[in-house]
C-alpha cells in the first residue's frame, strides 16, 4: 500500500516559515527573465542545432525524452543571458504520453488547477508563494521529509511539485529519494525500468532514460530505482552533488522537490539537505508532541530550513 493510500484524509493545515526574513527578499511569484541580451551562439541548446535535421523540422530524439533539451543558466553565464524563448520553447516540447484526467488526479489526491478542492489547491499555491519570496523568485532544490513514517511527505511533496508546474513558464521535477519505501511511482500508475540509483551506480548512465512523464503537464519524475540496503552511501556520493547542480543549473525554468525518508527513522534527509538550497518538515496533525516536532526540525541545517507542515 503506498502512502497515498495511507492517508487519505490529509489536507493541509498550516505552515510555519523558518527563520528567514522574508523582507529580505523581494515577495511575488518568480521574476521575468531578462531578455535584453541575446543568447551566445556556441550556448545554443541541442533542439536549435537539431530542429532542421528531419522533415518537417522534427528533431531527433524520443518525444517524450526532455533530457537533451538543455539551457545553460543565469548561474553559469551570469545575469540576463538566458533567453526566454528558448525556455518557452522547451516547455512547449515537453510531451506526455498519456495525460491524467480530473478523476485520475482526485482519486490520487492531486492538485490541479480546476480542481473542485479549492481549499487545497490554495494552501498549496500559498505555500508555493511563500517558498518563492524566500528564494528571491529563483529557482530552488528542496528537500520534504516527514516527522514520522506516517506524516504524508509524499503527498506534500507531489502536490508541491503539482503546484509549480500550474505556471506554464515553470517546470517541476519530483525526485523520489525515499530508497526505503519509494511511493511515488506507484501513485503515479507508472511501471519505471530504472531510476536514481541505476544513475549513481553507473558514470555512463544517461539521465534520459531515468527521467519519466507524469501525466501532469510539465512535471517530471525520476523514480528511486533499485532498492539498495545503503541508500546513504549514493547521497554522500560526489555523483549525487554532481546530478543535482547539473540539473538544476541546466533547467533554469524547473523547480526540483525531494522526497525522502521519515528524518525519524533515516539520516538521509539530513544529508540531502546539504545538497539543496531547502528543507520542508511535515508533520503529522495531533501525532507528535511540539516538543519532538522542535527536536526534529533543529536536525536540519538552520540556513536551509524553510519550515514546516502541518498535515491531517
Amino acid at each position: 500500500m503506498t502512502e497515498s493510500k495511507q492517508n487519505s484524509k490529509d489536507t493541509l493545515h498550516t505552515v510555519a516559515t523558518g527563520k528567514k526574513n522574508p523582507d529580505d527578499v523581494e515577495s511575488g511569484e518568480a521574476k521575468d527573465l531578462d531578455t535584453s541580451d541575446s543568447l551566445p551562439e556556441k550556448t545554443e541548446s541541442y533542439w536549435m542545432k537539431q530542429k532542421d535535421r528531419d522533415d518537417g523540422g522534427v528533431v531527433s530524439y524520443s518525444e517524450f525524452d526532455d533530457s537533451r533539451l538543455l539551457v545553460p543558466s543565469s548561474l553559469e553565464l551570469g545575469p540576463g543571458v538566458v533567453d526566454k524563448y528558448v525556455i518557452s520553447k522547451q516547455i512547449v516540447r515537453m510531451q506526455e504520453p498519456r495525460t491524467l484526467t480530473g478523476d485520475d488526479l482526485d482519486e490520487r489526491r492531486i492538485i490541479y488547477p480546476d480542481s473542485p478542492n479549492r481549499d487545497l489547491v490554495n494552501r498549496f499555491r500559498s505555500l508555493r508563494t511563500k517558498l518563492l519570496e524566500r528564494s528571491g523568485g529563483n529557482n530552488f532544490t528542496m528537500v520534504v521529509s516527514g516527522a514520522s513514517e506516517s506524516a504524508g511527505s509524499s503527498f506534500v511533496a507531489l502536490n508541491l511539485a503539482a503546484a509549480f508546474a500550474f505556471d506554464e513558464a515553470k517546470t517541476a521535477l519530483i525526485i523520489d529519494c525515499n530508497l526505503h519505501d519509494p511511493a511515488l511511482h506507484s501513485t503515479l500508475d507508472i511501471v519505471p525500468e530504472s531510476g536514481l540509483t541505476d544513475f549513481l551506480e553507473d558514470p555512463d548512465y544517461d539521465i534520459g532514460r531515468i527521467l519519466y512523464p507524469t501525466g501532469i503537464p510539465r512535471l517530471r519524475l525520476i523514480p528511486a530505482g533499485r532498492r539498495r540496503e545503503t541508500p546513504a552511501e549514493f547521497f554522500t556520493s560526489f555523483r549525487m552533488k554532481q546530478f543535482l547542480q547539473a540539473v538544476r543549473r541546466r533547467y533554469p525554468d524547473r523547480f526540483i522537490i525531494l522526497d525522502t525518508a521519515p528524518i525519524s527513522d533515516s539520516p538521509d534527509a539530513r544529508i540531502l539537505t546539504e545538497l539543496c538550497d531547502f528543507a520542508l518538515l511535515v508533520v503529522p496533525h495531533g501525532k507528535i508532541t511540539p516538543g519532538k516536532v522542535e527536536e526534529l526540525a533543529m536536525s536540519f541545517n538552520p540556513e536551509k530550513f524553510a519550515g514546516a507542515v502541518i498535515n491531517g
